[in-house]
């Protein structure tokens, strides 16, 4: 949303301005625009600004596009902006190619306004894109798995404020309940595989769970309605992945496709169905709570 300055008093002025600062979705902007930052700044995870342009202008560009054919108004760019940068920092093409970054764009913002149900979103738009890509081109798109090298401070500072900007959201207790699902489940593993705790909790160090666990899970035109629910889906999600890791150790064939990225895809198998089942509960004309 884009911030309104009263030009009456001086007064009025400031508390515009607060007011813009103290939204949840302006907060979130914040966040991925510190996440990009700090990620390029400290660790290159761009691998060019070109994919940022062709990535964050795509998303833009659909957006404007189709909500003015289909709304005939002008949408709030926020979503395309989040959109964009997380595509840009999760796609890593096998080779130097753009194209990922152009269609994932594409495909992100479209589904927005096509794959809907009682006028809701089923798919968290950046989830979908990143899903579909993995699963029709995974000899060309990979997704960005490497930490942030482990370094407190870094984390500490993208944690500190993703669980701050989380709590001013109120949907600190879904990404909390991921991150209890997702240790539990990992020294689960450990215990049964014999393998070491610590490679088994790691990932929550890098920027592709962090991006997860702030943005992905906590899409408020995805998640279902109540507080109880919704932490129960992310539960199901953070089984529904640890399963999926488990079926990778021992090579199951007929889940390789999945084995690309387990949170990305088992949120993206688990999250649609929970939403439709939630959104079937309300009855034909009313509005969701």
């Amino acid at each position: 949303m884009t911030s309104t300055v009263a030009g009456t008093t001086p007064g009025k002025g400031r508390f515009s301005g607060s007011r813009a600062w103290s939204d949840p979705r302006n907060l979130i902007v914040f966040l991925i625009t510190l996440v990009l930052v700090i990620g390029q700044a400290r660790y290159s995870i761009l691998g060019g600004y070109q994919r940022l342009a062709a990535t964050l202008g795509v998303c833009i560009a659909t957006e404007l596009a189709l909500s003015w054919w289909v709304r005939g108004k002008v949408a709030n760019l926020q979503s395309a902006y989040v959109s964009g940068i997380s595509l840009a920092l999760l796609t890593k093409p096998q080779a130097d190619l753009l194209w990922p970054f152009a269609l994932g764009g594409f495909l992100a913002i479209s589904s927005k306004y096509v794959l809907q149900y009682r006028g809701n979103h089923l798919w968290n738009p950046t989830n979908l894109a990143i899903s579909l890509l993995l699963l029709l081109a995974p000899e060309s798109v990979a997704i960005l798995s490497h930490q942030w090298g482990n370094e407190l401070a870094t984390n500490a500072v993208i944690w500190i404020f993703g669980l701050l900007i989380a709590t001013r959201a109120r949907v600190v207790h879904i990404t909390l309940t991921y991150v209890a699902c997702f240790l539990g489940l990992a020294a689960l593993r450990s215990a049964l595989l014999g393998s070491p705790l610590v490679p088994e909790i790691a990932p929550l160090t890098g920027p592709m769970y962090q991006l997860f666990v702030f943005f992905m899970v906590t899409d408020p035109r995805t998640v279902v309605r109540n507080r109880k629910g919704q932490m129960i889906v992310v539960a199901i999600v953070a089984l529904v992945e640890a399963l999926i890791r488990v079926a990778g150790d021992y090579q199951v064939p007929w889940l390789t496709p999945l084995y690309a990225s387990p949170p990305i895809l088992a949120l993206a198998i688990v999250g649609p169905i929970a939403k439709f089942i939630d959104l079937r509960k309300i009855p034909v004309g009313a509005a969701p709570a």
